[in-house]
């Protein structure tokens, strides 16, 4: 790995901690409910304004931000009164379109979502490595169904500290264990394929939907 791509590794690696453990101080702590409203905002307002920008007239993106800051300005103290409810909602939407875009692909017809990440980083496939990948994308579906449903779960019946400890802190590391977990699996299940990882596959997946 080159120092770039160290560098860049230790950046996303800092964010990361950084951000959850801010985000954990917000939900500890009862003064900090700007930045708790913030942070739970943050990444929502980041990932639509990519997605504006890159798909709508520069004006058109200026329109909805000046929108979106009215309605902020306008709604912000309901949002600091209930600024873990952001959290949760943000948390488990993302963890449920994740599931979604797992299990969806593997009905209908349809290839599944790591059979095609695979396929476009060294296919075309054998069909041992078309049964392999598809057990694969229901594995991942299922762990974002079960952090989606502990989210959830102890969001309602723990104590919020608890709640923002598996948030913050044991979300990332239960996906990193799968990829490891995935990887180890896939070097015994399929010895002669190729073992780039899957961000490599992501990588290619999204360069050639361009």
């Amino acid at each position: 790995m080159c120092w770039r791509r160290r560098l860049q590794l230790a950046a996303v690696i800092s964010f990361i901690v950084a951000y959850s453990g801010l985000s954990h101080y917000a939900n500890s702590v009862s003064k900090t409910h700007d930045l708790g409203v913030g942070l739970a905002l943050g990444p929502l307002a980041l990932i639509g304004l990519l997605v504006l920008w890159r798909w709508t007239s520069p004006w058109a993106t200026l329109l909805v931000v000046g929108a979106v800051v009215l309605l902020l300005g306008h709604y912000w103290p309901a949002l600091e009164r209930h600024f873990t409810v952001v959290y949760l909602l943000q948390e488990s939407g993302f963890y449920s379109l994740m599931a979604l875009s797992f299990g969806c692909s593997l009905f209908g017809g349809r290839v599944a979502l790591c059979t095609q990440l695979a396929d476009k980083l060294h296919g075309p496939l054998t069909a041992r490595e078309a049964w392999y990948t598809r057990q694969v994308t229901a594995a991942w579906a299922l762990l974002f169904v079960f952090i989606m449903a502990a989210t959830v779960g102890l969001f309602m019946f723990a104590p919020l500290r608890i709640w923002s400890l598996f948030a913050n802190f044991c979300v990332l590391p239960l996906i990193a264990l799968m990829f490891l977990a995935e990887y180890a699996v896939r070097r015994h299940a399929l010895p002669q394929a190729p073992h780039r990882g899957i961000l490599a596959a992501v990588r290619v997946y999204f360069a050639s939907s361009h």
